[in-house]
């Protein structure tokens, strides 16, 4: 009898409460990140005058044009879709380029917004950008029982 295997959580010890969407995040990543088309780059673009610090994913989207190209936010996820339909009534005598489709999904930070998105040169580019969250100190009065 195979004895079942299990994974330890870094998410389980008792000093990290609430974590368990965290955990959840990770798995569904994993699971996504199998997939390498199409190919993208993410970086960091650094903050000047008139605009923040933020994220640019690009997209080798190459053949598609922008009403193929889906561009979501489904909760917390940014979905890129691409959908190409099979031109029956062309005649190829090669065909090396194949119509396809495609889904990516990129898992957002909470906080997270898309500033917008351009397609120029085959290359789908989003801009992210997360505002600087106020600093929060509270002092928790301690209460007396009995």
């Amino acid at each position: 009898m195979m004895a079942a295997m299990t994974r330890s959580s870094p998410f389980g010890h008792p000093f990290l409460l609430g974590f368990d969407e965290i955990e959840q995040a990770l798995d569904r990543v994993s699971k996504a990140a199998n997939d390498g088309y199409p190919p993208y780059n993410i970086e960091r673009l650094p903050r000047t005058e008139s605009e923040p610090e933020r994220l640019r994913i690009t997209l080798a989207v190459a053949g598609f044009t922008r009403d193929q190209l889906d561009v979501m936010l489904e909760e917390s996820q940014l979905v890129v879709r691409g959908r190409q339909v099979d031109e029956r009534e062309r005649h190829f005598l090669h065909r090396g380029i194949a119509a396809r489709q495609f889904q990516r999904a990129f898992l957002l930070a909470d906080g997270m917004e898309v500033l917008g998105a351009d397609l120029a040169n085959g290359l789908l580019s989003i801009d992210l950008v997360r505002p600087e969250p106020d600093r929060i100190v509270r002092k928790i009065d301690i209460g007396a029982r009995g």
